[in-house]
């Protein structure tokens, strides 16, 4: 059995006592509760060093016990050490073991005898064991809240088709009360992802100063230890609740300790008692989660008083920052370039923006009934969301000037102008309208001949248009023609009749043909 080594504070005592009391040796074993052989042991080592009470004050306690205790040799072991660091490294390779490992070294060592492979093991472990030490984490109540996806997956089956669909489960954990949430989605996608926050975050009743989530790719664009960048929604998500996300570093369990804890009591204390059961939809799987969920957190603890319930109540529950009056409604954010005709196309429909920004890349936030269009961090465009394809949104302030005066012309307009000249000139503006496959397209004609009245007058406009009229060439060049001869001002052609023709034996007549 190894000798007994006292403290630091026990030897100055003896010293004390034996030196400045005079108290025998038994005395001073029985006031210690010690040995007398411990006390002997350390009044000859004491005396061998020249130490006597009160102690040198140039030696600090470790001097002191140097002296006093001087380091034993540990025996040399027969058997060659492990290189740990190495046999560590290698671990980390794909099918590593510590069996094949352990051969290596065994081979490595002969003619020497290795370690038997459990010793092997045993001392790996307890190498692994030193190599890192874990924090203690202390959490202030209302600060973080730790979210997950769990591993196990819980099949859905569809009635009508047989087929099965895996639901993924959400897990999120408060730091201080341990308080869980937990439903099921049918993905881990960026919609799914932000919807299980708003449902956690409504259930807890209040927001957390922090989120702390994984590395997962509808929350964190790029893992990085020092920067990590979060996607455009999920920022969105969580400054419209007044928070901030911390993710875990990569390869960093211990970052969200809470939250891999929170899965395995979902894992052990919900999922488990459910596989059994056949589920139809996802809103029945999420019932039965639901009411294991209520009896897991009011399930007592072990080793401490009241649940995770409880603790909540008292502690959490009034830390939290208060919700927002309206939910988070999901937005999805994408780059759109404005095409020539200043519109962006977003899901097969076009929305305009302001002409100035042609060729441009915006920033397009997109909801269920919206599109927001921004350019320096600026919203230019804001349209009603269109689900129809090929389609145009067009606002009116978005056009150049000469397209807003394009717009502005109507069959209506044209007609109403053309009859503040004379009827003639209305008659000929309809034929112009009417004689086209769409009325836009008589709108260039209808306007060269209307601007002649510019030119020549309103009078001699409405003449010549009596004259086309008259014989028979409504167009916009017959007008503008008699107009520059001025034969506007000359009497109309007088009416052609009719001249009958002369009886004649050739001339059969409609009876023939009957």
């Amino acid at each position: 059995m190894p000798a007994e080594r006292l403290s630091m504070r026990q030897i100055k005592e003896m010293l004390r006592l034996r030196y400045l009391t005079q108290l025998s040796v038994r005395e001073i074993a029985r006031s210690l509760n010690v040995s007398v052989g411990v006390v002997s042991k350390y009044l000859q080592l004491a005396a061998r060093a020249g130490i006597g009470w009160p102690p040198p004050t140039e030696l600090d306690e470790a001097a002191l016990l140097a002296r006093l205790q001087p380091p034993t040799t540990a025996p040399t072991s027969q058997f060659p050490a492990p290189d740990f660091v190495a046999i560590h490294q290698e671990l980390r390779r794909k099918d590593m073991t510590l069996q094949l490992l352990w051969e290596e070294y065994a081979e490595a060592v002969q003619p020497a005898t290795p370690y038997c492979y459990s010793h092997f093991c045993v001392l790996y472990r307890a190498w692994r064991q030193r190599l890192s030490p874990t924090m203690r984490q202390t959490h202030t109540p209302g600060e973080k809240l730790f979210v997950d996806y769990a591993g196990p997956t819980v099949p859905i089956v569809n009635e009508m088709t047989g087929a099965v669909l895996s639901a993924q489960i959400f897990v999120a954990v408060l730091g201080a009360s341990n308080y869980t949430y937990a439903e099921a989605t049918y993905s881990q996608r960026l919609p799914d992802w932000c919807a299980s926050h708003v449902r956690a975050l409504a259930y807890f009743g209040g927001v957390p100063r922090l989120v702390v989530p994984d590395n997962l790719k509808s929350g964190v664009t790029k893992a990085c230890r020092y920067e990590p960048a979060l996607t455009r929604t999920y920022q969105d998500l969580l400054g419209h609740y007044g928070t901030a996300a911390l993710p875990a570093r990569p390869y960093k369990p211990r970052d969200k300790a809470k939250v891999e804890k929170g899965v395995q009591l979902v894992e052990r204390w919900i999922l488990a008692r459910l596989r059994k059961r056949t589920f139809f939809s996802l809103h029945e799987l999420n019932q039965a989660i639901r009411e294991l969920l209520e009896w897991l957190n009011a399930r007592p603890f072990k080793k401490l008083p009241g649940s995770r319930l409880s603790q909540f109540n008292e502690h959490e529950r009034a830390a939290l920052l208060p919700l927002p009056e309206t939910a988070y409604e999901y937005a999805e954010w994408k780059k759109a370039r404005v095409h020539i005709d200043y519109h962006v196309e977003l899901d097969g429909h076009y929305y305009s923006v302001p002409h100035a920004l042609l060729r441009r890349e915006l920033d397009v936030r997109l909801t269920a009934t919206t599109i927001e269009c921004f350019f320096n961090q600026q919203r230019v465009a804001v349209h009603p969301r269109d689900w129809r394809k090929g389609r145009h949104s067009t606002v009116a302030e978005h056009m150049p000037k000469a397209h807003r005066a394009h717009l502005a012309w109507t069959p209506e307009r044209f007609l109403n102008w053309a009859a503040a000249i004379g009827p003639h000139t209305r008659e000929l503006v309809a034929h112009l309208l009417a004689d086209r496959p769409h009325p836009e397209i008589g709108y260039r004609a209808c306007l060269g001949l209307l601007n002649c009245a510019k030119r020549f007058s309103d009078a001699r406009l409405e003449a010549a248009c009596q004259r086309a009229l008259a014989l028979y060439s409504p167009t916009r060049r017959c007008v503008l023609s008699i107009l520059e001869k001025g034969l506007d001002t000359q009497p109309l052609p007088e009416p052609v009749t009719e001249i009958p023709l002369p009886a004649h034996a050739n001339i059969r007549g409609a009876a023939y043909y009957q």
